[in-house]
């Protein structure tokens, strides 16, 4: 599920530029790309899952363009929160039961149905798996610029933060303001899971 502008965050030059730049390439990959790509990041993150025994998943939906591919819930287990955006761009999460439950929620993404967790839910996660834009090789993270989830990684200190990209989506270095969040990891179609480095700095 990505971020979205709404006012939270006022995107110097820079970021701005960049984002518009990679949502155009995302737009320009075919279906027939896409899949394949979403089909290499679920296999990556499947192995991601068998390796680290997390008690609880912290997820999310993929739209069309995103890596990972719509049905990628179903690929992190049975102990996985997805996201509810609210209307103050914070999120709140609720237990995954299944591709039923899944219902359209605003802005055109699909959210969870069932009983609200509260935006403090992601704390007890020890994996945690979020969108992106890019990714440098320093771990920093551009999302679309709405905060929503720099306010929710401030929360999941214990979790392991793996961001999902397309190839080509990790770069040497992003344009970053002091509430960007970092992630530990990368998965790409090409490469598999990455780890970042210089994360904790």
């Amino acid at each position: 599920m990505p971020d979205f502008a709404g006012g939270a965050e006022r995107s110097h030059p820079g970021k701005v530029a960049l984002r518009n730049q990679l949502l155009a390439a995302r737009r320009s990959l075919s279906p027939e790309a896409r899949a394949e790509a979403a089909a290499e990041v679920q296999a990556a993150l499947r192995d991601l899952v068998r390796a680290h025994s997390a008690t609880i998943i912290a997820g999310y939906v993929p739209l069309a363009p995103e890596p990972g591919g719509p049905d990628l819930p179903d690929v992190l287990g049975d102990r996985l929160i997805l996201p509810v955006l609210r209307a103050d761009n914070d999120l709140d999460w609720v237990r995954y039961e299944g591709p039923d439950t899944l219902r359209p929620g605003s802005r055109g993404l699909r959210e969870p149905a069932g009983p609200r967790l509260g935006v403090d839910a992601i704390a007890d996660a020890t994996l945690v798996i979020v969108p992106a834009l890019a990714v440098d090789r320093g771990g920093l993270r551009l999302g679309r610029g709405g905060g929503s989830y720099d306010r929710a990684l401030a929360r999941a200190a214990r979790a392991y933060v793996v961001a999902l990209l397309h190839d080509g989506e990790l770069l040497d270095r992003v344009p970053a303001e002091p509430h960007d969040r970092r992630v530990h990891a990368v998965v790409t179609p090409g490469q598999g899971l990455s780890e970042t480095a210089d994360w904790t700095k």
